[in-house]
């Protein structure tokens, strides 16, 4: 049971993250390379669309498991620093999650 409860709280933060990630696209602090990598992550994230279709057996899955985390944790790593922390205040706040103040991803 505990491990659903963690898979279900990394779930709730990688939301944040996108969404700190969307917040990050619209600052003009962050260098244009930065927010079309963080505008390809969180459009495939948000999508209904897959690259990959789900039907095809475990490599449909890939996208949604693999290539999001890792493209947030990427396009994190290329946004400054202070408008990281700022974008992630503002994602919890409208999340209603104040109980981390760290990323899944770091």
């Amino acid at each position: 049971m505990k491990a659903l409860e963690r898979w279900k709280r990394r779930a709730g933060q990688l939301r944040v993250e996108a969404y700190a990630l969307y917040l990050a696209c619209k600052d003009p602090r962050v260098p244009w390379y930065a927010k079309a990598l963080a505008a390809a992550v969180v459009g495939q994230a948000l999508s209904p669309i897959d690259l990959i279709p789900d039907f095809i057996p475990i490599l449909g899955y890939l996208d949604d498991l693999l290539l999001v985390p890792l493209g947030i944790a990427l396009a994190l790593k290329m946004i400054p620093q202070a408008v990281l922390d700022e974008c992630r205040g503002k994602a919890q706040e409208a999340w209603g999650r104040k109980d981390s103040d760290k990323s899944v991803l770091d």
